[in-house]
């Protein structure tokens, strides 16, 4: 068993948003992104994955597959692999979200930045 702290992921930068990888095994990965206001994830795909994102904290807009939606604290995404996937903090307040990425595609998604 391995136990890890949420509030020692959360971590914001005025730069740009943060990634903080929490586990990353059996070809899954589990991560926070943290955004200050107007931060935004680019558009990009997730092929042969599957995304689930938890809204820990704060709210924004979800784009996937161009297709704009408003998310809040305790909601529940799922998101197919091939899926365009954006996000944006369009509030005036940080943003926390979990994330977990099953079968991911290559290391790379599995890196804090």
């Amino acid at each position: 068993m391995e136990k890890k702290s949420l509030i020692e992921a959360i971590e914001y930068s005025e730069s740009r948003f943060t990634k903080r990888v929490l586990f990353n095994e059996g070809g899954s990965t589990i991560f926070l992104l943290n955004f200050m206001p107007g931060q935004e994830l680019p558009t990009h795909t997730h092929p042969g994955s599957e995304l689930f994102l938890h809204v820990i904290k704060g709210k924004g807009k979800l784009i996937i597959n161009g297709k704009e939606t408003d998310i809040t604290e305790y909601d529940v995404i799922h998101a197919a692999g091939d899926e365009e996937f954006a996000f944006k903090n369009s509030s005036n307040e940080p943003v926390s979200l979990y994330v977990t990425l099953c079968k991911i595609p290559n290391d790379q998604y599995a890196q804090n930045i």
